[in-house]
């Protein structure tokens, strides 16, 4: 799904423009985005967490040349889904598990 396929969605399910569509599906990216800027972590109850990891420098190799390269520490953005959408897109793991 892309993220015209969940605006066309949103628009659908609300009975309304394309552009009210467009708002609430950037307003939410936003928010999410914003949050994880500021290190805070979001939890939708039923779907997932996001959080922001902390990786560790490192040193790494150029494929091409096999040169070491010093890759600086960074931070990255992770999901962590809730068990109710595991069990959704595995229901014979939650099947078995009851």
């Amino acid at each position: 799904m892309t993220k015209a396929d969940l605006v066309e969605k949103v628009t659908q399910l609300g009975d309304l423009t394309r552009r009210d569509g467009e708002v609430i599906v950037e307003t939410v990216f936003n928010s999410v985005i914003g949050a994880l800027q500021g290190g805070d972590k979001i939890e939708i109850r039923g779907f997932g967490s996001f959080r922001i990891r902390q990786r560790n420098p490192r040193i790494g190799r150029n494929p091409k040349t096999g040169e070491r390269v010093e890759v600086p520490a960074k931070k990255v953005p992770y999901f962590k889904p809730s068990k109710e959408l595991r069990d959704l897109v595995n229901p014979s793991e939650a099947q078995a598990a009851s």
